[in-house]
């Protein structure tokens, strides 16, 4: 890991907020990465008190794990990458939010997994977690594609496999599908016995509650069971497409991330698994590198200022 010098009394702390958890990461210029901290989930699709919640918590655990206080809070300079602040009013609402940091700087989470995956080079990245998207940078030209949010989009996500599967277990239930070792591999994680059951523990449940039965389904198509093949085999044709997409900006590298990335890959069609190279670093440790970037540069932009007035004072002189 390769991260800018600054300040090296300087505190840093990575955020990267999802559909199911918040990661922070501080880091010291010091001593490297001192603490972490896990809480729930901070996509502010799905609320902002619940997003903001999760990132203080997450902060206070990795200053716990710092041996540092929460009062340490006003000392950090934040990188935050968070799930659906690509819709801009979601981005501005995280923007103007009253934070406790000493400084903190927005972007999506996408873009701070490409910043990690490559170590702040250029390349291209496609999360498939709880969803699903892509993201390449090179040069001046990014590409951003999918990030819709469940229900609208993220297919070949692990939200969208749990969810495929549910329909088509309901769907068997009723007479209307085959009946596979699926059916009962969903009823026996769900630990009900009929259609009902799944609907009371389904109906009305947020993306991460679907992304649980993700690893069913690909257990259930590992084994051969024809139906999860098939629900995998689509999600993977998806972000195999995806990944074409983003190779057309031509990206040095490319890297997949998320609770998917190992599993998937081998159902990846052959010309996209064999372009797929290990993460350098984690998304928070992008947020990381994020932030420095962007301090530098709002320094960079103070002193410029600070030296034009200067120089149209000594003019006026």
């Amino acid at each position: 890991m390769v991260v800018n010098q600054q300040n090296e009394s300087q505190l840093y702390i990575g955020i990267d907020g999802g559909g199911s958890k918040c990661r922070a990461t501080i880091y010291s210029e010091v001593k490297g990465v001192i603490g972490t901290g896990v809480a729930g989930r901070a996509n502010p699709l799905h609320g902002l008190e619940q997003t903001f919640n999760s990132i203080i918590e997450s902060t206070h655990l990795a200053l716990a794990d710092a041996n540092l206080t929460t009062a340490d809070t006003k000392h950090l300079i934040a990188g935050l990458g968070l799930a659906g602040v690509n819709v801009s009013r979601l981005f501005n609402q995280i923007n103007q939010w009253q934070h406790p940091f000493a400084q903190m700087y927005l972007t999506t989470d996408l873009h701070t997994a490409c910043i990690g995956a490559h170590n702040g080079a250029d390349g291209a990245v496609i999360i498939t977690g709880t969803g699903s998207c892509g993201f390449a940078h090179v040069g001046d030209e990014s590409l951003l594609i999918g990030g819709h949010g469940f229900a609208l989009g993220d297919k070949g996500s692990g939200a969208w496999l749990g969810q495929k599967a549910a329909e088509h277990v309901l769907l068997n239930l009723d007479g209307f599908a085959e009946n596979t070792a699926l059916t009962h591999a969903i009823l026996a994680h769900l630990n009900v016995n009929d259609a009902m059951g799944i609907v009371e523990h389904l109906a009305g449940q947020s993306s991460s509650t679907y992304a649980k039965l993700a690893r069913t389904v690909l257990q259930c198509a590992e084994q051969g069971d024809a139906v999860a093949m098939g629900i995998v085999n689509q999600g993977a044709k998806y972000i195999s497409e995806m990944a074409r997409k983003l190779f057309a900006i031509n990206p040095t590298r490319f890297s997949m991330i998320g609770g998917l990335a190992e599993p998937l890959n081998r159902w990846l069609d052959t010309d996209v698994a064999c372009k797929v190279e290990m993460a350098m670093s984690p998304p928070e440790i992008g947020a990381i590198l994020f932030a420095q970037q962007q301090y530098a540069q709002q320094a960079l932009s103070q002193q410029d200022l600070v030296e034009k007035n200067e120089q149209s004072t000594a003019e006026q002189q």
